[in-house]
């Protein structure tokens, strides 16, 4: 009942919120030379279901999560906290408290991820791991879990990690492309990496509404950078499915803000609302 989270920690794959034209023949070099340039921030986001399919278990989820991106003077460091209430028809009500983070080399040979999930203050779930180059072959290499052990994958050169995924969305949506396929892993859970299929919308301006504007907890100079709507759809790898696991669409900034987003599953949708946002202070030398 619980993977709308490993969804959240997946929008870090997609948001954070991607062919050959712009990115060249590897996608992943190329996406760590192009010269996006991202704002660190940290933001906060009212997460509410919006539409529910009378059969689903789940009657309402609500909650928050807190996003945080820094960057040092050789890696991103991403931190996700989730609070979030999951009310059923058949049982009490579950509180669950997740936290997840990234550590992301602006040249992507080393890959940090760690995750820890409680269910009403019990560990139900954790999650650490770490992914290296391999020495002899360039941008390949292999994440290793170490907890859960024995788990292991190998990732070629067209396979991003969640910063240089949103930096290459980002270089495709400045280019004017409308459609980018993607692997991405992040190390949100054990099923290795995903295949995510965007739609960019045309650009526009994003308005704060007058009720957010008015709690004076948002940036608003953050939100003056441009925008675009981007459609993705989340597959598993290997799987053989046609269908994906879950959609999204969200409002992506070129900055690497994400102003709005609704995530939609095959039993309820759900919506995430931006609150709060501010600049981070900087390294004066982030990529």
């Amino acid at each position: 009942m619980f993977y709308y989270e490993t969804m959240l920690k997946k929008r870090v794959i997609a948001l954070f919120f991607l062919a050959v034209a712009v990115l060249g023949p590897s996608p992943f070099r190329t996406a760590r030379a192009e010269p996006v340039s991202m704002v660190p921030h940290k933001a906060l986001y009212d997460i509410r279901m919006t539409t529910r399919h009378s059969d689903a278990p789940v009657l309402n989820i609500k909650g928050q999560m807190f996003y945080e991106w820094t960057a040092s003077c050789e890696a991103w460091t991403t931190n996700n906290k989730f609070t979030l209430v999951y009310e059923y028809a058949d049982g009490p009500a579950s509180y669950v408290a997740s936290e997840f983070s990234t550590y992301e080399t602006f040249d992507g040979t080393h890959f940090d991820f760690r995750s820890r999930r409680k269910q009403n203050g019990e560990i139900v779930e954790e999650i650490r791991g770490t992914y290296e180059d391999d020495e002899t072959t360039p941008d390949a290499g292999t994440a290793t879990f170490k907890i859960p052990a024995g788990i292991s994958f190998a990732l070629g050169p067209d396979t991003l990690f969640p910063m240089a995924h949103s930096k290459a969305l980002i270089a495709r949506a400045r280019a004017g492309d409308r459609f980018f396929n993607a692997t991405v892993f992040d190390g949100s859970d054990t099923d290795g990496p995903a295949e995510i299929s965007a739609f960019i919308g045309p650009r526009e301006t994003v308005s704060l509404p007058s009720e957010a504007a008015a709690t004076g907890t948002i940036d608003e100079t953050l939100l003056d950078s441009p925008a675009w709507p981007v459609r993705m759809a989340f597959f598993p790898m290997d799987k053989g499915k046609t269908e994906p696991d879950y959609e999204m669409t969200a409002t992506l900034h070129e900055n690497g803000v994400i102003s709005d987003m609704l995530i939609e599953y095959k039993d309820f949708s759900i919506t995430q609302k931006l609150v709060a946002l501010e600049t981070q202070k900087t390294s004066g030398c982030e990529k």
